[in-house]
């Protein structure tokens, strides 16, 4: 009878012990590296050395402006062993090879691209699509548009036509918004619900830039950026601008490890 009474105890202890693991493994908030680049239609280096530069920030997705098409994202996704790109097809301004582009670690679903409309050069867009990293949904833009005030500019068109659209409780949006922040234009993103994960970082920006990182006798600022949507708990952890001896694009790439918590109803609120 005591060996009876024994083995279920020692059942009973373990059979608590896996709940407690499983719901500390439940909890675990995820993590997310993300990085955006505006390659300048690759004029300046070749994908292979645009993924030899990124591989000590172990990236989960990036997205990329001013891409070429073809195969050139996926060359970059094969030296980073991330086998998941999407291009777009709207090239910025109808120029040669500005493309927006997503190169992911694990599978991309839902691909497809919003054209935005506003002044100045046209046409302008973002692509999107859908990935789960460690179990998760994450919806993830890249983009590329022009510098405008707070209503009449690709920016405002982002945030009142696209975002408003996003069912994905996680969102994350990178690219080159050709707006610094506090413009009119990243106000008008900002409350559409999205934050930059400089805030989090608290950079002092007005001594940066990304722009041009080729003459920096012509800085135009920080202007590439990446944000999250406030409801999904997110908050950037590290990050920064990536500094390189020799630039590989008119542009200085950006990256951020942003952590998501895992459940979000007791976040806000509800059941």
């Amino acid at each position: 009878m005591k060996a009876i009474k024994i083995l279920s105890l020692v059942v009973t202890c373990m059979c608590g012990a896996t709940l407690c693991l499983a719901a500390s493994g439940s909890d675990k908030p995820i993590t997310v590296r993300v990085a955006s680049y505006n390659v300048e239609f690759g004029k300046s280096a070749t994908p292979e050395q645009i993924g030899e530069m990124f591989k000590p920030y172990k990236l989960d997705i990036i997205g990329f402006d001013e891409a070429p098409d073809g195969d050139w994202t996926a060359r970059v996704g094969k030296v980073l062993g991330m086998p998941y790109s999407f291009v777009g097809k709207i090239s910025s301004a109808n120029h040669k090879n500005k493309y927006k582009t997503i190169l992911s670690r694990t599978p991309l679903e839902g691909a497809q691209e919003h054209q935005l409309t506003g002044r100045g050069w046209n046409p302008a867009s973002v692509v999107r699509a859908v990935t789960k990293i460690d179990g998760v949904s994450f919806a993830f833009y890249s983009l590329h548009i022009c510098k405008s005030g707070a209503n009449d500019g690709h920016a405002h068109s982002l945030a009142t036509k696209v975002l408003p659209e996003e069912t994905s409780e996680r969102v994350i949006v990178v690219g080159d918004y050709n707006n610094k922040i506090g413009d009119a234009a990243m106000k008008t993103i900002e409350a559409a619900g999205f934050r930059p994960t400089w805030n989090d970082l608290k950079m002092d920006l007005s001594k940066e830039f990304t722009y041009n990182a080729q003459d920096p006798k012509n800085s135009l600022g920080v202007i590439d950026h990446i944000l999250y949507n406030n409801l999904s708990g997110g908050q950037a952890k590290d990050g920064g601008i990536i500094e390189l001896e020799k630039p590989l694009s008119d542009h200085k790439p950006v990256w951020a490890e942003i952590v998501f918590p895992r459940e979000l109803k007791k976040l806000n609120g509800s059941e």
